[in-house]
């Protein structure tokens, strides 16, 4: 099972950035960053909308084989 820290993670590094450049270009700090791949904190849509533009991905790929939650209802 994925979860969106992972699918972070990978995509920022196949975009050979590290934690440091990511945060400077998404206008956050390196801990922000840090807290998102390790899935402490959720980022807001507008900065999922920011993390698929500056990582020129997809929400697809962001979100890629993360399980939803069977205890969320409707």
């Amino acid at each position: 099972m994925s979860t969106f820290g992972k699918n972070l993670k990978n995509l920022r590094n196949l975009n050979k950035m590290n934690q440091r450049e990511f945060a400077l270009k998404m206008n956050t700090s390196q801990q922000r960053v840090s807290e998102w791949e390790c899935d402490k904190v959720e980022p807001s849509l507008y900065n999922i909308i920011k993390i698929i533009n500056v990582l020129d991905t997809t929400f697809e790929e962001l979100t890629e084989g993360i399980s939803v939650d069977n205890n969320l209802q409707d």
